[in-house]
């Protein structure tokens, strides 16, 4: 008789944990995630750059559309690298999320000397492609260069090319320019700068022969009549500079480079959560007011579905590590 109650306990007990885990994965598919625990946003740079005024702005509709509190964590350091680890390393539970850029998620892993903390494609699984900005090749108002090809001859006749100034190692303008200079065969002296302003400042004031930047950066200051632009480095020209060639149309086949911005969580986090969030973030982005800001951001959005991403990303991971390899470019 004890043994029969025992195996009748051990059986209710069996039954109930069944119609419990039903019931738990019977309300995760009725959609009660997010439960009102505030979700972090991680972003990893400091406040203020692109990467965080993006988050701003989404952040607080995406809180509107989720019902729950999305708060921004700012976990600077190497390029992105330092949050981005954090990041890879939090519960995959749709809590955390992560800005991942063009530096981040293809390009730290393969110019630092030392473990990144994460792998760039499989430590995440991405939610959107929040926007991309084509970059701006400028020189100063003064310079004689207007077009790519006077660029490039100017480069070729001087030792050690023209001095082409970036907001530090590894950034979308130092690449934008080895890419450059390994399609070209030319040769540039990069001069890397602690962020943009230093280097924008310098070439303007002629120290610097030229340098790569979004217009949200150099666009005042061509605008201002301080800057020229020479060409623009995605497959196609921009609506705000109708007249400025891509630096393909110049002569250049086949070059396309943006510094673009998506959404990532980390990898294993639940498909129903990652397929909310897509939706949820697509309809953020979508709104007048975002749109008008992304604009205002020299940035275009993307309508890349998760797995388009997966493949985009992949591919970006393998281009910018030839051009490294090939450029011999080492970040500490």
């Amino acid at each position: 008789m004890q043994r029969r109650t025992l195996i009748q306990t051990a059986l209710a007990a069996t039954a109930t944990a069944i119609v419990t885990g039903f019931g738990t994965l019977s309300a995760f598919a009725q959609g009660t995630w997010p439960t009102g625990k505030a979700i972090t946003y991680m972003v990893p740079f400091p406040p203020g750059g692109n990467t965080d005024t993006l988050a701003r702005v989404i952040a607080p509709a995406l809180s509107t559309a989720l019902g729950t509190p999305v708060v921004i964590d700012n976990k600077g350091g190497a390029g992105g690298s330092v949050g981005s680890a954090i990041a890879a390393r939090a519960p995959a539970d749709g809590y955390t999320l992560l800005g991942g850029t063009i530096s981040s998620h293809s390009i730290n892993g393969s110019l630092y000397t030392t473990p990144i903390g994460y792998d760039m494609v499989k430590s995440f699984t991405p939610i959107a492609m929040l926007g991309a900005a084509p970059l701006l090749l400028v020189v100063p108002a003064s310079s004689p260069m207007r077009t790519l090809d006077d660029v490039l001859k100017a480069s070729r006749a001087r030792n050690g090319g023209l001095s082409s100034g970036s907001p530090g190692i590894g950034t979308s303008p130092h690449m934008a320019l080895e890419l450059l200079a390994s399609q070209s065969g030319v040769k540039f002296t990069h001069a890397p700068y602690k962020g943009s302003g230093p280097a924008v400042q310098d070439v303007i004031g002629g120290q610097l022969d030229m340098m790569f930047d979004t217009s949200l950066v150099v666009g005042p200051h061509i605008q201002s009549g301080k800057l020229r632009a020479i060409a623009i480095t995605g497959s196609q020209r921009v609506p705000g500079y109708p007249n400025v060639p891509t630096i393909a149309e110049s002569g250049q086949k086949g070059f396309d480079m943006v510094s673009w911005q998506a959404m990532f969580v980390p990898a294993n986090t639940p498909q129903p959560i990652v397929d909310r969030l897509h939706a949820e973030v697509m309809k953020v982005l979508a709104l007048p007011d975002v749109q008008a800001k992304l604009k205002g951001f020299g940035m275009e959005p993307s309508n890349m579905t998760p797995a388009q991403i997966s493949v985009y990303q992949k591919a970006e991971v393998d281009k910018w590590a030839r051009v490294i390899k090939a450029a011999n470019i080492k970040a500490e």
